[in-house]
This record gives C-alpha cells, structure tokens and sequence, in this order.
C-alpha cells in the first residue's frame, strides 16, 4: 500500500481511529508552529487555533469596516441636513459644496450648472460651462475618481496648490436622464481620488446634490 492507499482507506472508514484510539496518542507529526514533533491531538489543536485566528482577524476587519461606514453615513446625513436647512434656493450651490469640504474634509469642491432657469443665470455656478466639459459629463455613467489629466473642469477649483487628484460628479435625476451639471471633488493629494477606490457612495452624494439643485433647472 502507497500514502495514498492509506488515505483512501482511512476516508472510507472515518471510525478507524475510534475502534484503534491508542493509535492517536503513538501518532507524531512535526508541528510547523512549535518547531518539534507532537501528538495528533496537538497538531488537530494547532489547525483549530489556526482556523480562530483567521476568524478573528475577519472578524476584527468587518467591524472597522462597519465603523467606516457608521461613520460616513454620519457625515451624509450631517450634510443633507445643511442642504434641508438652506433658505434660499440661491445659496444651495455654496452650502452643498462648502458642508461638503466641511463635513468630508475635502480640500476643495465646486459645480457648474447648465440650462438653469432665468433668475440664477448671473450666478457663479451658472457660469458657462464649455460644450466639451458638458459632453464629458454627459459620457459619465458613474463619478469619475483619478488623477487630474489637465481636466478642464478642474480648473474651476481655486486653489493655489496643483490638484493632483479629483472625483467628478455627473448631476443628473436619473441614470438616463439629461446631463445638467457636474461636481467636482479636488485634492492636491494624489491618492485622494484614485480609479481604484469604489464609487458607491459617490454616486449618492450626486444622486443627492441633483435633487437638491433641480429646482434651478429649467426643464
């Protein structure tokens, strides 16, 4: 019989070691934690402590990721409380971006609208926006996050730092609906806004910075 003729019978009869339970204590195996041989039951102990600490350690990183997100659904909803409390529909564009620098402890943040409605079109955010800054956002299917490639729209952000990264937010009321704005997030940071980081909760800070501005909009 070969190692795996053994094997084989040893699966096959799985109350082998019950009928021969002297054999358990005479059995050795080389313990690659302590460094010297060991009975099959402290070997059977070391898997399980093994197998503890992985749990932990699984454990121990779903919770501060539940912390993160407790935390980050604190500041969303500390935000959206601002754009609720404003009083005049003039002032939403610098509360929503402000309390976003604010509560996100962003560096910089602005926007520009388009088709906005007659009594906004003096504003700061109703400044002309180029038609290619207006067909990149149109292209977004989601908020772009990356290093800053001379983008047009991140030179509405004043800053006397180079903003070296940047999150860009399309603002639109549905996935197919008209393009009417974009928000943009800047960092002189680099690692700030990469293309790896995920873009959920981006997508419900635009999702909630176009409801909030629509009523600027004329449709």
């Amino acid at each position: 019989m070969n190692t795996n003729d053994i094997a084989d019978y040893l699966v096959q009869h799985p109350h082998f070691f019950e009928e021969h339970a002297e054999l358990l204590a005479k059995i050795k195996l080389t313990s690659p934690v302590m460094g010297r041989s060991i009975s099959l039951q402290e070997r059977q102990m070391e898997i399980v402590r093994e197998k503890l600490k992985v749990l932990e350690l699984r454990l121990s990183d779903l919770m501060r990721v539940a912390q993160e997100n407790d935390a980050i659904s604190d500041k969303f909803q500390a935000w959206t409380r601002g754009l609720l409390l404003a009083r005049n529909d003039v002032d939403l564009p610098y509360i929503l971006t402000k309390s976003l620098q604010d509560v996100f402890n962003l560096p910089h943040a602005t926007l520009r609208l388009w088709g906005v409605t007659e009594d906004v079109q003096h504003t700061w955010f109703a400044v002309p926006a180029s038609e290619d800054v207006q067909l990149f956002a149109k292209g977004l299917s989601k908020p772009y996050c990356g290093q800053n490639h001379d983008f047009e729209a991140a030179a509405w952000l004043e800053s006397d730092d180079a903003i070296t990264s940047v999150a860009m937010l399309p603002l639109r009321l549905a996935e197919d609906d008209v393009t009417f704005g974009l928000l943009i997030l800047g960092s002189p940071d680099a690692s700030r806004f990469t293309k790896e980081m995920a873009t959920d909760f981006l997508t419900k800070i635009a999702d909630t910075a176009s409801a909030a501005l629509s009523c600027m909009i004329d449709c």
